[in-house]
């Protein structure tokens, strides 16, 4: 008999470690090739981790809640027909590593080795100066929070080894928040003012109150919108369009699009074709801010804002968005969209977002101000179409006539975005969309 060690995989670009949720299979279980065997959580995404091989699961490493690393083993399957170990004992693939089960394990020629660049793959800034690892996550958490490596090594982590989460950073940052300021030294930066810790809110219950406890992906969204107003100092500017040859346009080829391409256009792909239009014309949009650095993008990577059933939100992106046509933008956000409302997503599909476009007309709303989804610099938001009188100029006069008009709002970092410029990008935006060619083809 053999053991595979089934580990954590790779989940994408900066997803360095995930929140074991729920084992779906139990010590004792037959596993087939490619079952489920738990389910996790990320930053961005629930995913699942099937199994490669086939075989009985003999011990689970690591129990629902906790937080492991990518790599790590998290499950140990005893399987049948191991290979022969002479000369290596391990077969590596991105997912487990195989080795024959022995009480009396013999040397085996370059496992050093291998483990030697394993550590060797980690950099030096992951390690504190005592030696105890810190994941990039946790790294950055702690830049945000001003937590010192000095408070870092006082930190009990609980993660594998002892090694400090996510988590715990995150209750060691309510814990410290709910101190009395007075009680915390103001952390100086540079030439900036003190700023401290704000004491945390007291909500009084009253009877026959009802309290429900955020899910995850909840209060990971309640975290994320209360950074991004903490980070950046919001402006918003508002425009309104009129959509008329936009609205005539499709209503004159969904029908034939639906035919031959089996699925439906709509606006959403329409009016992110504009925004990446106007990135190209404004590139200082498409920025992140890094300190005192501006960090302008490469690539025009759309996040789109879906509401999922259960009531949360998540951000699927569309990668290279400017590289794509209108019927490669449909079908992108017609897949996303689906495989978001079916829990389907895979960590990569939320990951490097440059710009984020969010349609609040799909509820019936005019026009809203949402918060920018950190580290971008900006989010474009589209109201719902709605049927008004406007003044039109024509060569006889002005003449008042019946249009489609819709609301654009934009919020975005005054950090970098001054008025001018953001408001300038959305006018752009909105001529895009109001000089509609209405005998384009597709």
């Amino acid at each position: 008999m053999g053991i595979f060690r089934l580990v954590l995989p790779k989940m994408g670009e900066s997803v360095s470690e995930a929140t074991l949720t729920k084992w779906v299979k139990a010590v004792g279980d037959r596993i087939d090739e490619d079952d489920t065997v738990v389910e996790v959580a990320t930053d961005k995404v629930d995913s699942e981790v099937p199994s490669p091989v086939e075989g009985v699961l003999k011990e689970i490493l690591f129990k629902e809640g906790q937080v492991a690393q990518v790599g790590d083993v998290i499950a140990l399957l005893e399987v049948e027909g191991a290979s022969d170990i002479e000369g290596s004992a391990t077969r590596i693939s991105t997912d487990i590593v195989v080795e024959e089960e022995s009480k009396d394990t013999p040397s085996i020629p370059g496992l050093d080795v291998l483990e030697q660049s394993k550590v060797a793959a980690v950099t030096e800034d992951s390690y504190s100066s005592d030696g105890r690892f810190y994941s990039p996550l946790v790294r950055s958490i702690a830049q945000q929070e001003n937590i010192s490596l000095e408070e870092l090594a006082g930190l009990k982590g609980s993660g594998s080894d002892g090694r400090v989460t996510k988590q715990d950073v995150l209750n060691y940052v309510s814990k410290r928040s709910a101190i009395p300021s007075t009680a915390i030294p103001p952390v100086v930066k540079s030439a900036d003012k003190p700023v401290s810790a704000a004491p945390a809110q007291v909500v009084k219950v009253s009877n026959g109150d009802e309290v429900i406890e955020m899910d995850r992906m909840r209060r990971l969204i309640a975290d994320h919108m209360v950074n991004s107003i903490r980070t950046s100092p919001h402006v918003f500017s508002v425009v309104e369009a009129d959509v008329t040859h936009l609205v005539t346009w499709r209503n004159k080829v969904k029908d034939s699009f639906k035919k031959r391409e089996g699925e439906n256009i709509t606006f959403t792909p329409l009016i992110i074709e504009a925004i990446t239009k106007a990135l190209k014309d404004f590139p200082m949009i498409n920025v992140s801010v890094d300190g005192h650095n501006i960090i302008k993008r490469k690539h025009i990577n759309i996040g789109m804002a879906a509401a999922l059933p259960s009531g949360n939100l998540i951000v699927p992106v569309i990668k290279d968005a400017d590289q794509l046509s209108l019927v490669g933008l449909s079908k992108a956000v017609n897949d996303l969209a689906s495989r978001a409302r079916g829990n389907q997503l895979k960590p990569d599909d939320t990951q490097g977002g440059t710009f984020t476009f969010t349609n609040i007309g799909a509820f019936g709303n005019i026009f809203g101000m949402p918060i920018i989804n950190q580290p971008q610099a900006a989010i474009l938001a589209v109201g719902t179409i709605t049927k008004k009188p406007a003044v039109l100029e024509t060569v006889d006069g002005d003449v008042i006539a019946i249009r489609h008009m819709m609301y654009l709002t934009m919020s975005y970092d005054h950090r970098v975005i001054d008025g001018a410029l953001g408001g300038t990008f959305l006018k752009r935006v909105g001529d895009y969309l109001e000089n509609w060619d209405k005998d384009r083809e597709i």
